[in-house]
Formats: structure tokens, sequence, C-alpha cells
């Protein structure tokens, strides 16, 4: 009798999550994943309770990985840090369109979506040390500079537009520099 291979609750997220990459969230389902594995449907099965299980927690590999972006970047020291996220989240926009759309693209409509976030709180906290706008002004701030990143990334995630790097960083730049002066700093 041969060894069982032991298929780890890793190995089917990760599996999963190359699904993802490649074709989207919507080709994921047991059969693909157990053909990707090279095993049958009941490793995923023993490991999720369901599909919509897992699908989570490639959400959350996915979101784990866009942080890692940011990190790298911020890390670079090519930019300051509120740009370095924002170019960084343009980049996993262009190199990993599925998994952006996955995290930044689908209908939230029926989740419970938190007010504020860990990084979007260290943004909001970046704008208000680096122009001293009060803490409602600052979270406003950030988040009309995030729309405005968000819309760039959404175009390199669907294929609207391919831009140089210099080009983006130029338009966050300006768009910074065009809501300080909305502000009223100079």
């Amino acid at each position: 009798m041969s060894p069982k291979i032991k298929i780890s609750k890793e190995d089917i997220i990760n599996a999963a999550l190359g699904i993802v990459q490649e074709r989207g969230t919507q080709a994921i389902n047991a059969r693909a994943l157990a053909a990707v594995l090279k095993c049958s449907t009941q490793p995923i099965f023993s490991n999720f309770a369901t599909m919509e299980e897992l699908r989570l927690a490639v959400t959350e590999k996915a979101d784990a990985l866009c942080r890692a972006y940011i990190q790298r970047e911020v890390e670079s020291g090519n930019f300051p840090v509120y740009k370095a996220s924002g170019m960084a989240y343009i980049r996993f926009a262009k190199e990993e369109k599925e998994l952006f759309k996955l995290l930044y693209m689908r209908d939230r409509s029926g989740e419970s979506i938190p007010e504020s976030t860990e990084l979007g709180d260290k943004m909001e906290e970046i704008v208000h040390d680096n122009t001293g706008l009060n803490v409602e002004e600052a979270k406003l701030f950030h988040l009309e500079m995030w729309a405005y990143v968000h819309g760039i990334a959404a175009m390199f995630a669907t294929g609207f537009l391919d831009l140089e790097w210099e080009l983006v960083s130029k338009m966050l730049t300006d768009s910074y520099q065009g809501l300080r002066k909305q502000y009223g700093m100079e």
C-alpha cells in the first residue's frame, strides 16, 4: 500500500490563490483545486467546511500579499511613506490584477466593512502629522487621495491603461500637492 500524501490547509489555500492569479476568483471550485493538487476533493472538504470558507482564506492571503507590497515599498525608501503606500497599491493592481479585483473590486454590499482599518488609520495619522490638519480634515484628505489612487489602480487592474511609473509618481505628487493647496497649505 502506498503512503497517503498529506495535503495541508496551506497547500489548498496556495493552490486556490494560484488559480485566482491565473484565471480569476470565479475559477475556484473543488474540482479545479483537486486537479492542481493532484488529489480527490476529499482533502479540500476535510480542511474547509465550505468553499466560502476557502474563499475567505484566499482573500486573507491576498490581503497579506498586498500588505507585503506596501511594506516592501515603504522599506525601500524610494518615496515618503504616504506616497510609497499609494505606489505599492497601484503596483499590486498592475502585477496582481486578479488578486486586486478579489480584494478591491467585488460587490461588498452584503459585507460588514469596518469604519477604520489599521493601515487606513496609519495613513490618516501620517497625513495629520505631515500637514497639521485636524483629525477630521486628515481623514477627508486621505479619503480623497485614496479615491484617486484607487482609480489609477483600478485602471491598471482592468487593463484600461498602462502608464510609466515616473508618470504615476508625478500624478500622485500633483494630486497630493493639489489637495494641500485646497486645504490652504502652500
